[in-house]
């Protein structure tokens, strides 16, 4: 597809149209906020009986038949929506138990059309071949977007990471971005969205450090999460020049503390060129004049493009606008327990660090959260990260002394039930005295599988790593092989 001068032009006018918008109707407080709502995406892999890639989402998701389960980037992906609701008593039990019960049909109904369900941040036996731009989904979106990042960068996509072992290497589509997350989505009122996304920021490395799952990428042994290097790497719109030049990257972890949700939204408009032009003939001032929400198309379109960590979301449900924290950080498994787990740390905390009363980004520079990251990513479990009065630690030590009290703080306050809360925060626990993250385990059990034929090694260790996820138990319970 090609598109005109015109429509960029038009699109760029737009998207400052929705712009304002968005700030009269934050003046206005015209959003829906009762209490504070949790949801989650899930993205998986499809693999064969083998362990290996499995091209079919289509004839999955046909077996499947589930509104709240749709394509995703590969076609050996896809992801489930779990739409929010309130975590108060059983809820995070009912949440995890809901997507144990979809996880269950959807694997029954996929291995009707030879296709197996893995939960895991990149796969471990996908190949250099299998990634080119045949294997995108047949969703046309997936193609423009290719279509249009590859004539912003106007050249093959080179890939380089440096960890234990060295990924050096080009690829002709965005294929590569395939990896897979969990996404937690936090409905909050416009007032507190900057101070929750704030706080979202400062644990983002926290979290990976305690949840890494993707060792592997194309048969090397990288990073404990991979998936957050190879991610950014595979939207990458930027020259070598332009990186020069400091132009931001689309995979973004932002740079600075926010006031209000407007300003990563102006901040999209103002840093980012657009790649997908597309106008609705919808005009968000009238729709708003008639006292309906408006949709904000190109704003939210626009919104999609640009990949940050924790990202905005305006969306409009039954006709009532709201705004979501939507934390990308996390790899998707090991197991649902394992999700569940992460998921209760991560929305324990925003129920307390949003509302302390010196919060820790008022002690935290921007960059040493960005720090944290990126160090979580590299090291996992045995990360060092920085934090507000400790300096720096291990983090295990951080969570166990520090931030676990405050999730089992904040899930009291959210009215969880004390046997799922002391369930879901003991996996965490759990993980930190053993050291047994899902990226721990799989190089554990590759080392001891691997004879001299390192994709026979992760082939197996696949394959186990199925069984166990299976059987929903914790990761740091599985056997190494």
């Amino acid at each position: 597809m090609v598109f005109s001068r015109e429509d960029r032009k038009r699109y760029r006018d737009k998207i400052h149209v929705c712009l304002d918008v968005l700030a009269q109707m934050l003046n206005d407080s015209r959003f829906d906020f009762e209490q504070p709502k949790a949801g989650l995406e899930i993205e998986l892999n499809l693999v064969d009986e083998r362990g290996e890639p499995a091209m079919k989402n289509a004839e999955v998701l046909a077996a499947i038949a589930e509104p709240d389960w749709s394509t995703e980037l590969g076609q050996f992906n896809v992801e489930i929506n779990v739409v929010p609701e309130s975590l108060e008593g059983d809820g995070a039990a009912r949440l995890e138990q809901g997507v144990r019960d979809r996880l269950n049909r959807a694997e029954e109904r996929a291995r009707t059309v030879g296709g197996r369900i893995m939960m895991i941040g990149t796969l471990p036996t996908l190949r250099e071949g299998d990634l080119n731009e045949g294997t995108l989904s047949a969703n046309p979106r997936y193609h423009l977007l290719n279509e249009q990042i590859f004539a912003a960068l106007g050249e093959d996509l080179h890939l380089f990471i440096e960890g234990e072992e060295v990924l050096d290497t080009y690829a002709d589509s965005i294929a590569p971005a395939s990896c897979t997350s969990t996404q937690l989505h936090l409905q909050v009122s416009p007032e507190a969205f900057a101070a929750h996304w704030n706080a979202a920021q400062t644990i983002a490395g926290v979290q990976v450090a305690v949840a890494a799952n993707a060792p592997f990428a194309f048969g090397r042994r990288l990073w404990q999460e991979t998936r957050i290097p190879l991610f950014q790497q595979a939207v990458d719109t930027r020259t070598v020049e332009l990186k020069a030049q400091g132009v931001r990257p689309r995979v973004w972890f932002g740079e600075q503390w926010i006031t209000s949700v407007f300003d990563l939204f102006e901040e999209n408009v103002r840093y980012f060129s657009t790649l997908l032009p597309l106008c609705e003939d919808t005009d968000p001032r009238q729709e708003l004049a008639r006292g309906r929400a408006p949709q904000l198309d190109e704003l939210t379109l626009h919104n999609g493009t640009v990949y940050r960590w924790n990202r905005p979301v305006y969306a409009v449900v039954d006709g009532v606008p709201h705004l979501r924290v939507e934390n990308r950080v996390l790899p998707a498994g090991p197991s649902v327990a394992d999700i569940a787990a992460n998921a209760a740390f991560f929305y324990g905390l925003m129920r307390v660090l949003p509302y302390a009363d010196r919060p820790v980004w008022t002690r935290m520079s921007f960059a040493a959260a960005e720090d944290n990251l990126n160090t979580a990513a590299r090291h996992g479990m045995d990360a060092r990260l920085y934090w507000p009065g400790l300096g720096e630690a291990p983090a295990s030590e951080l969570v166990l002394r520090h931030l676990l009290p405050l999730a089992y703080e904040g899930l009291d306050l959210w009215g969880v039930d004390p046997e799922p809360r002391d369930r879901l925060l003991g996996i965490v626990e759990r993980r930190c005295v053993t050291g047994r993250t899902g990226a721990r385990w799989q190089t554990d059990t590759v080392e001891a599988l691997d004879k001299g034929d390192r994709y026979e090694a992760l082939r197996r260790m696949t394959l186990l790593y199925m069984e166990h996820m299976h059987g929903n138990e914790p990761v740091h319970t599985w056997p190494t092989a």
